[in-house]
């Protein structure tokens, strides 16, 4: 109350007092416009001072314009304080630190040229949300309202949604893992999971292997750890080994990174014999896997290869990243961590530090749709048409772009490797005929890239790719 520290004075009538606290309350900014005060006889009570007194003063305060009354509702402060507009300003700029000077150098929604409303763009790799199975979805959520009701609104776990673990347990388990000694948590995304693993693993100046060229927020998230990143190049059937086992050697690296299936930005699939020799490598050297789940469901031209936690049957020696991201419901921000019980038992406590917990609604709602089947349907269904338009698209670069290359054998893109034009003059040029792509070497961890390009197609209509495409190789055929 704006009268409890008022103290009644007897050089002056009291209205007078009254009015002059209510005005130093305004300037002061304690009371701002639309601000309620006490009625006069909850005034009267508090000071213990006659009504006629507190009528008197606001009666005053009124006819000044100060404040007003509304009939039925109360007395408000109808004045703005002269000192409203105060000088506190802060130069946000130079006390940015390290960390988000890093960040936002390396934002590619900033840094990169941006989509314009008309534009045919081949940037991005996220689901064509108009194959979502809305229905289904809508489903799961009134289950999840009626089953547990106002319950899952409250606060959950760090580790996770119990029914959710459980059905990824089960889940890893078809992909061929053996989950003893294994545990999960649930993270938002691969992007948190794969952040968590770093801080909880890694500091500065640690070195990590991965394949080269690879995923763009994976190096942003390398970066800003101040790791220092080993890119090793990879063959058209996936990383080099040769060349892994000789960087292993050369500069011990803590972890390393590897994206074995529909490999972001090639879309290579990792055979497994590779797979396997990959693995021996690192348990070679002891150097501990992280397995990026990238896309594991959309292979188009042969059968599935088990990820490389598969292989270690009775090892904890890879962390394996999952998320269904790329394609079914990105909003959720759902990915989840499988790895060695214990690890799982330290990256908890970091979770809980973080964030608390991932939405329990959503992992709830997610735990429903997948259990009832929906998500096998759904995946069936999103596999034929991705297919369909990957082929689509595939027929469309080689008939129109001069290429060296093409890598990849699915996914929600296609890589292509230029004869020695850049990449970036070509986008430069497609650019004012509006059309985008992005170009290969935001991959590299270092230089290299400058001839390649990733071009994502999942969201892009048929005529709009064969219009897009051919626009790209006909720049291509200029400038060669």
């Amino acid at each position: 109350m704006i009268f409890s520290s008022f103290v009644i004075s007897d050089k002056e009538p009291i209205y007078v007092q009254i009015c002059n606290h209510i005005k130093d309350n305004i300037e002061a900014g304690m009371l701002q416009k639309g601000s309620k005060l006490p009625s006069t006889r909850e005034v009267s009570n508090v000071l213990k001072v006659s009504r006629n007194s507190v009528v008197t003063a606001y009666e005053i305060l009124e006819s000044e314009g100060i404040i007003k009354s509304v009939k039925g509702k109360g007395t408000f402060i109808d004045k703005v304080s002269r000192n409203s507009k105060d000088n506190f300003n802060v130069d946000w700029s130079s006390m940015i630190n390290e960390y988000g000077e890093a960040c936002t150098k390396l934002d590619i929604l900033k840094t990169e040229l941006p989509y314009k409303k008309g534009m045919i763009s081949f940037k991005s790799i996220a689901p064509e949300e108009g194959l979502f199975d809305l229905e289904e979805f809508k489903r799961a959520f009134l289950n999840v309202c009626s089953m547990e009701g106002d319950k899952i609104l409250n606060y959950g776990y760090a580790k996770g949604y119990n029914k959710l673990i459980d059905y990824l347990m089960k889940y890893m388990q078809e992909k061929g893992v053996n989950t003893e000694g294994k545990d999960i948590l649930i993270t938002n995304g691969f992007t948190e999971g794969f952040d968590i693993v770093l801080s909880s693993l890694t500091k500065a100046g640690d070195s990590i292997i991965c394949e080269e060229p690879t995923h763009n927020t994976a190096i942003k998230i390398m970066k800003t750890h101040n790791l220092n990143i080993v890119g090793v190049p990879m063959d058209l059937d996936g990383i080099n080994t040769k060349e892994l086992d000789k960087q292993i050697k050369e500069t011990n690296p803590k972890l390393a990174y590897i994206i074995p299936s529909y490999h972001n930005p090639t879309g290579i699939v990792m055979k497994g014999e590779k797979r396997q020799e990959v693995y021996k490598i690192c348990e070679k050297y002891s150097v501990p896997i992280i397995e990026d789940g990238f896309n594991e469901e959309l292979l188009y031209s042969s059968s599935h290869v088990p990820p490389l936690v598969s292989l270690s049957t009775e090892g904890n020696g890879v962390v394996y990243i999952g998320s269904f991201s790329k394609i079914l419901f990105p909003g959720l921000r759902i990915g989840w961590i499988m790895a060695d019980k214990n690890l799982i038992g330290a990256l908890e406590s970091v979770k809980r530090a973080r964030t608390i917990h991932c939405s329990f609604i959503d992992q709830a709602i997610l735990y429903q749709y997948m259990n009832s089947g929906a998500f096998t349907k759904y995946v069936k269904k999103v596999r034929k048409y991705y297919r369909d338009k990957y082929r689509f698209t595939l027929e469309e670069v080689k008939k129109n772009i001069p290429y060296e290359c093409i890598m990849g054998e699915g996914g929600l893109h296609i890589f292509i490797k230029l004869k020695g034009i850049s990449s970036r003059d070509v986008l430069a040029k497609c650019y004012e005929k509006g059309v985008l792509f992005m170009p290969g070497d935001i991959f590299y961890s270092g230089s290299g890239g400058e001839f390649t390009m990733r071009i994502g197609f999942s969201r892009v209509k048929k005529e709009e790719i064969k219009k897009g495409i051919k626009i790209i190789g006909d720049i291509v055929k200029e400038m060669s």
